[in-house]
């Protein structure tokens, strides 16, 4: 099939950061309110990317308790620096300022934080200068006012801030310049940037001086990259980070969406992981062909839910997973508590996909595709009978109903949408939420995939699916994710072969 521009880390992982280590690369994203947070990945060769761990994986680490959607952790920076990983990223809802861990292993253990509150600003970076001191850069506010860049030196054990924060770029005028990454390349220093809103005028720039410190100069060539403006199927390209090869070439990843349906167009998954390669051309980098993910578009992933521990791409909401998920012979057991309900689950990361669970509900719950509580379609089961119950804003819309004879099977179907190119019907994907009984599905309810994407959620993350519980508890006894890029492959479209991969 035709194989466009695709993510090398698929669904919602914005703000990559990334840095190599002899032959083997390390990748983190944000992950807002859902915890375990930060996300770290690995591979050799750009293209094929493994999850092996998060950075903020206890409470000691990391509280999203006060966290509501797209609060939490934003864009984080991972670097390798003196035989040690360090990464530091903001968690925007507890007023902390910066958090700040390192490991020897980016696998962890992680340590516990340190924390620089008086560093108010998103997006913090880190670099060494070459007598060693520590440079944070992050987006703020200047001496003097005025939005941009600005940097502090800093001891990376303590947190303490060591002098007086400085002004370094505003980027070229466009809106939020945000998400800085500083680099030494020869004799320059390279202060790369994200501007223009992380919308569709998203953009990264670049400048260049002779110290961390600038003074610094936009590059003629800017914008680095960006797809505003373009036809290109992926769009809102910004927040990237440079890596050099072990053989002296270049890369850059970056974050962007794909976004689909009639115009304007939505995007359901987030903003996912991208890379290119580099060039450079007279002193500055230039992009210079898309690195393509080492899975084909046909390929079919599953995962399942085996073994004693939840795997690490597993989430929950304003919680760690742990304060509401225990396993049990029988499955896994999702309870309720407090007055928000409980959500645990694992982000939609293709363009179409189909999720089954199997499940017994003392209470209310069931299974959940969601952006935030306020836009999700879930099958909610309670008293007996199952409901497909479509959130959109404050109104909760009951499309169907089905009694149940004992546990339920549950299954939600992300398939293609419908309609010509133009047609205001046409939305990202059409959303199937329904029950098997017996041996045949029975859809409750279907609605269209722009009511549960970012243009008309809002925020800063994306599709989620998992298991929801809002009284009592609800036993998983099995659940299953089939996603692929291929509508073929998860239903909707001709038969064709099926490449199998297993997460």
């Amino acid at each position: 099939m035709n194989d466009p521009q695709r993510p090398v880390i698929p669904g919602f992982h914005p703000d990559p950061s990334i840095c190599r280590v002899g032959d083997t690369y390390y990748l983190a994203t944000s992950s807002f309110e859902y915890a375990p947070g930060v996300p770290v990945f690995r591979s050799t060769d750009l293209r094929s990317w493994e999850q092996i761990g998060n950075a903020l994986d206890r409470p000691s680490q990391l509280d999203v308790s006060q966290a509501g959607p797209s609060g939490g952790v934003f864009a984080p920076t991972l670097r390798h620096h003196d035989g040690r990983f360090w990464m530091i990223t903001t968690n925007w809802s507890d007023e902390g300022g910066q958090v700040l861990v390192h490991a020897e292993d980016p696998a962890g253990p992680w340590s516990d934080p340190v924390r620089i509150p008086s560093a108010v600003g998103i997006d913090p970076d880190l670099a060494w200068d070459d007598d060693g001191t520590c440079l944070m850069s992050y987006a703020g506010f200047g001496p003097q006012g005025g939005e941009g860049i600005v940097q502090s030196a800093i001891d990376p054990f303590t947190g303490e801030v060591l002098g007086e924060r400085r002004w370094l770029w505003s980027g070229t005028g466009g809106k939020f310049p945000e998400g800085p990454h500083l680099y030494r390349v020869g004799d320059l220093w390279y202060l790369l940037v994200a501007e223009g809103g992380t919308e569709r005028g998203h953009a990264v720039t670049i400048a260049r001086g002779p110290s961390p410190r600038g003074p610094f100069e936009s590059s003629p060539r800017n914008p680095v990259l960006t797809h505003r403006g373009t036809d290109l199927p992926v769009q809102n390209t910004g927040h990237a980070d440079l890596v050099e090869r072990p053989d002296g070439s270049w890369a850059i990843v970056y974050h962007g969406v794909r976004a689909r349906g009639s115009s304007p167009e939505w995007h359901v998954l987030g903003r996912e992981t991208f890379a290119d390669e580099v060039i450079w051309e007279d002193g500055w980098p230039v992009p210079a062909g898309h690195i393509a993910p080492a899975r084909p578009a046909e390929t079919a992933v599953r995962q399942e839910l085996t073994g004693q521990t939840l795997p690490p791409d597993w989430v929950a909401a304003s919680r760690f997973p742990a304060e509401a998920v225990s396993r049990e012979d029988a499955g896994w057991r999702v309870t309720a508590g407090g007055a928000d309900p409980v959500f645990v689950g694992r982000r939609q990361e293709h363009l179409f996909a189909q999720v089954r669970a199997r499940i017994v509900v003392e209470g209310t719950g069931g299974l959940s595709v969601r952006v935030d509580p306020r836009h999700a379609l879930e099958l909610e089961v309670a008293d007996g009978a199952v409901e497909a119950v479509w959130a959109v804003g404050d109104v909760r819309h009951r499309l169907g109903r089905a009694e149940l004879a004992g546990e339920a099977d549950l299954e939600l179907r992300m398939l293609p949408s419908q309609g010509h190119e133009f047609s205001t019907a046409r939305g990202p994907d059409r959303v199937v939420a329904g029950v098997r009984l017996g041996d045949g599905f029975v859809p409750l309810g279907e609605v269209d995939g722009r009511y549960l994407s970012t243009e008309v959620a809002g925020g800063m993350t994306g599709r989620m699916v998992g298991l929801a519980a809002t009284r009592g508890s609800v036993l998983v006894r099995s659940f299953e994710y089939l996603g692929s890029d291929d509508p073929a492959v998860v239903g909707g479209g001709p038969a064709a072969p099926v490449n199998w991969a297993a997460e």
